[in-house]
């Protein structure tokens, strides 16, 4: 048990107890074989689904952003030269077969006398360095972990994420845009020597039964991973059907007073245009229309979490746009900020009950 100096990474871990002991899907075409499901992003929102998904008995992949370079991860990318492992690390503990493990605890484990530093992200370096190839390091760690599924990094290459706000003004890095004081409007991916995608993380996107887009940071953990050449063709080469789960609330700068309708409008704007089939929205109750973006803006406080709204004309907007859209309570009574697994799964089941059916 983490104590004192130890302290583990925040994780959603009291709901899962109960999804994890729910029965599996009937309804699928073939009972005898597991989908393939690529989870897309990183961080405490890509964990969610990874750990959803495994409850129902997927086969779950997952594709993770490089461009991460905040926090423990940015202190060791910048003076190890080495791969950024913060997100990779956090999808591995969600893979892990046991929760309970005391390595998987140890695995999470951050030590604030060492900078914060994480033991995931020191083991991933250390063995990155070691063997010379980061991807070896992650095979390494997984089995360590037992983990249930494959994590990919989306590139290898060292890229860095540049953006702009909705004012213009230009961020580089991804902790700078992610704590952008205005919501952000682009963003893009810089590397000295070029950016070439993972061929293993695309080959899982083509074989994939469904591409699922976060939960997670929209700007900074989802988008980056849709920018890395290929990764656009892939999901459109593929037969999967794409997932966006779209955040329960406003909590980093990059979507600040953000709808539902400008996250969606963001993914299109980003090159998924005809590529969403079906988008998770979330509601406490009756939907109810919605002011423009900078009146919300300007409505808000200096920082704060606010529940993503999903009026009514964002969710007619999204469905003109191809994308079946389900509408639901998805908040986490103990954390208003993050998903409730119980609900996620929910919506996942009625999802997957229709789009992987024999009629589909």
């Amino acid at each position: 048990m983490a104590g004192g100096p130890f302290k583990l990474d925040p994780a959603l871990t009291s709901s899962f107890a109960f999804i994890e002991g729910r029965p599996n899907l009937d309804s699928l075409p073939d009972p005898g074989r597991q989908p393939k499901v690529v989870v897309l992003g990183g961080g405490t929102g890509a964990s969610l689904s990874i750990r959803t998904l495994l409850s129902m008995d997927m086969d779950v992949s997952a594709v993770v952003s490089m461009a991460d370079d905040g926090g423990s991860t940015g202190i060791i990318r910048k003076e190890a030269h080495v791969t950024p492992p913060g997100d990779v690390r956090k999808c591995l503990c969600a893979m892990a077969a046991d929760q309970n493990d005391p390595f998987t605890h140890a695995f999470r484990y951050r030590f604030e006398f060492a900078r914060n530093h994480t033991l995931g992200n020191l083991m991933l370096s250390a063995l990155e360095h070691e063997t010379g190839s980061f991807t070896e390091a992650v095979r390494i760690c997984g089995e360590l972990l037992n983990a249930r599924g494959d994590v990919y990094p989306s590139t290898l290459d060292n890229v860095a994420l540049s953006a702009m706000d909705v004012n213009g003004k230009m961020l580089v890095g991804q902790a700078m845009a992610s704590h952008s004081e205005y919501p952000l409007r682009r963003v893009w991916l810089v590397a000295p020597e070029g950016c070439h995608p993972y061929d293993k993380a695309l080959d899982a996107i083509r074989a994939a039964d469904a591409v699922v887009l976060g939960p997670g940071s929209l700007f900074t953990s989802i988008i980056p991973n849709l920018l890395v050449p290929g990764f656009i063709e892939a999901l459109r080469e593929s037969s999967a059907k794409v997932i966006f789960a779209c955040n329960v609330s406003d909590l980093d700068g990059e979507t600040r007073g953000f709808s539902a309708r400008d996250h969606v409008e963001a993914l299109l704007n980003h090159g998924m245009e005809g590529l969403l089939d079906y988008v998770v929205v979330h509601s406490e109750g009756s939907l109810k229309p919605v002011s423009v973006l900078q009146a919300r803006i300007d409505a808000l406080p200096d920082y704060a979490v606010h529940p993503v709204r999903a009026g009514i004309e964002d969710v007619d907007w999204i469905r003109a746009q191809g994308a079946r859209t389900y509408v639901r309570n998805l908040s986490n009574p103990q954390n208003p900020a993050w998903h409730n697994p119980i609900a996620w799964r929910q919506v996942l089941e009625e999802i997957f009950g229709q789009c992987l059916s024999p009629q589909m």
